[in-house]
């Protein structure tokens, strides 16, 4: 019983560790350079099994919408193996450039950039419905950094996916404006489930190959051994 009970504290302890760790890499990014000195962008926890899970199936449902997207599905069973998702938003590149005609985005000036149509929200093939203020949306970039390089620092295991912060944003999960999002997943565990990651991931991981050896042999072994 007192084995048992280590091992149920040190889960707990794990646990905790990941719900800590996660507030303090989102202190690293909110304090992470902003270029024009703008706060802008937003950072949002996901740390319930049962809500990671629902932004995995978002995004193995939107994988379908482009061709171009299949790896989606990869990254979505990566996900069901982290402890907690953090979600990173520009809020103002949609619709609120930086007025300082960078060209960046590749119009002349930041007002004919806001005059552009543009793309459809129901096109399920697009992603981000740009044009966006580049030199804001950097600003994600910054903050991706921030959380990362702390992460690096702790010896957290992470990984970063576009992929869940589109599934985000199309969850509404994010504010309205979002002119695009990113996501950290992180890890604490003995093995990185960002890494070393074989291709067919979706199809061959911990959780399949228990249901195809463990899960089916085992109503066979119990009664030819009962």
């Amino acid at each position: 019983m007192a084995i048992e009970r280590a091992i149920r504290q040190f889960e707990a302890d794990r646990k905790e560790s990941v719900r800590i760790l996660s507030r303090l890499l989102i202190a690293s990014g909110t304090t992470s350079p902003r270029v024009g000195g703008v706060g802008e962008c937003t950072f949002h926890i996901v740390e319930d099994e049962c809500d990671i899970e629902d932004i995995c199936q978002q995004i193995e449902k939107i994988s379908n919408d482009n061709e171009a997207w299949g790896f989606f599905k990869r990254d979505a069973q990566m996900l069901r193996d982290a402890d907690a998702v953090i979600v990173i938003t520009s809020l103002r590149s949609l619709k609120d450039p930086s007025d300082i005609n960078c060209n960046m985005c590749g119009y002349l000036t930041c007002e004919y950039m806001e005059q552009r149509e543009k793309l459809d929200k129901k096109d399920a093939a697009v992603a981000y419905t740009g044009p966006l203020c580049t030199f804001r949306a950097a600003n994600v970039a910054y903050a991706l950094n921030g959380v990362i390089s702390l992460a690096k620092q702790l010896g957290v295991d992470f990984g970063v996916f576009w992929s869940a912060g589109l599934a985000a944003m199309r969850m509404g999960a994010v504010p309205r404006d979002t002119g695009f999002a990113v996501a950290v997943g992180i890890s604490i565990s003995e093995k990185s489930p960002f890494r070393d990651i074989p291709l067919d991931y979706d199809k061959f991981n911990d959780r399949s190959m228990k249901d195809r050896i463990i899960y089916r042999l085992w109503p066979q072994f119990r009664s030819i051994y009962s």
